[in-house]
């Protein structure tokens, strides 16, 4: 009887509470009308035809609800390095890209043209970001972030997004259309609605660009997208490389960057003996090793940070500049992955937390890893006698609490 009783109890508060959220989640809404109408030139039809019995999506990652961890499904924030970087896979795609390449070559060759960046780079992001058009988003954009925007832990960012995203209703897009990640991203590309007013690109001149079904307009988009944040024609995204036994994944991160001369000089070399192309003399670059000490290290440049634009992971862009690289014809990595498992965001935070206490420039605990954490963890690691591979773990957790 009891335990009816508490079945019921949890029901109806379980209602009562979901019915409370609806109701906020409307007057939310609601408020926004002002600003759709004044700032983003969005009509009352439109505005009330998107919104009319909307319900938020709680069952979404990253909320910020009550009682309720956070969830967090991003691959690149979750999968083990190895899993993510998976070489079947990579190979899959690179072979259905070198076929894409051959398909839109003239097309390709005036994008490279047009905006600098090589060809194969924007079929490496079109190949990880939709599988080449084969994988379609499940959710409704506009749902999506209408709920992030209400009780999204980065609120702020989706509610301008949402604000975009009826914009685009306003300019005839087709709600059908606008199937989104959970963070809202569309398209064959995956733009964020406010980057549809920034970067697209009509390649066809009809007067349209159109991300859901044209290639052609949805690669040079994302080329555009590159060059907007910095990308540097004709300069590679990065070189694997070994580590000399007088250094270590402890030079990683931005913050160590150095000309490739100065990384040369002090014995870095590229895999395999390969030797470095010229003109990199005096080109910056810093050490980056996505999986700490467990995996290959690359010198990556500024057009590494720009595919990160794109995707704020490492994973993503190594992913990217490695398929890119067999779309050219190039193979797999050389350094084997090391099976270490999924990364673990408690345990990232931990050391995150760790680190922070014990001064280390730690400026966001957030459990997600980067190459400042990973730099980082490896100072402390040198520094205390430890092997430094750079990696958070629940032993360096130990250590960093050990008084």
């Amino acid at each position: 009887m009891m335990l009816v009783v508490a079945i019921t109890l949890a029901i109806s508060t379980g209602q009562r509470l979901h019915a409370e959220q609806s109701q906020s989640f409307a007057e939310f809404i609601e408020s926004l009308w002002p600003e759709a109408r004044d700032k983003f030139q969005v009509s009352h039809t439109t505005f009330d035809r998107a919104t009319k019995g909307l319900k938020p999506d709680l069952s979404l990652p990253d909320l910020a609800l009550k009682g309720k961890p956070r969830t967090v499904r991003q691959a690149e924030f979750t999968r083990a390095p190895s899993e993510y970087l998976d070489s079947a896979y990579l190979g899959r795609l690179a072979q259905t890209g070198r076929g894409l390449a051959a398909k839109f070559k003239s097309e390709l060759a005036e994008i490279e043209t047009r905006f600098g960046v090589e060809s194969a780079i924007v079929l490496a992001i079109f190949g990880r970001e939709t599988a080449f058009g084969a994988y379609t988003p499940e959710h409704d954009a506009i749902r999506v972030l209408a709920t992030q925007a209400w009780t999204g832990r980065r609120k702020e960012r989706f509610r301008g997004e949402f604000l975009y995203a009826l914009k685009l209703l306003e300019m005839g897009v087709p709600r059908e259309k606008m199937r989104a990640s959970w963070a809202g991203a569309m398209g064959l590309t995956q733009f964020l609605p406010s980057e549809f007013f920034t970067h697209v690109h009509d390649f066809g001149g009809d007067g349209y660009a159109d991300l859901f079904d044209s290639v052609p307009d949805a690669l040079a988009s994302a080329a555009r997208q590159l060059k907007n944040h910095g990308w540097v024609r004709d300069l590679e995204w990065g070189y694997e490389l070994v580590i000399p036994q007088s250094a270590d994944c402890a030079m990683e991160g931005p913050a160590g960057s150095m000309t490739f001369a100065q990384w040369i000089e002090k014995g870095f070399k590229r895999v395999g003996g390969k030797p470095w192309p010229a003109g990199l003399d005096n080109v910056q670059a810093y050490l980056m090793s996505p999986a700490g000490g467990h995996g290959p290290s690359f010198l990556v440049t500024d057009n590494f940070k720009a595919i990160r634009e794109y995707n704020t992971s490492d994973l993503y862009a190594t992913f990217i500049g490695n398929l890119a690289d067999r779309i050219r014809g190039g193979g797999d990595f050389q350094t084997p992955w090391k099976a270490i498992g999924p990364q673990k965001t408690a345990v990232i935070r931990a050391v995150q937390e760790g680190l922070k206490a014990r001064g280390h420039p730690i400026a966001v605990i957030d459990g997600f890893i980067g190459s400042n954490t990973r730099r980082e963890a490896g100072q402390f690691q040198r520094a205390n006698g430890m092997k430094v591979d750079c990696w958070p773990s629940e032993d360096l957790v130990r250590k960093l609490n050990a008084g």
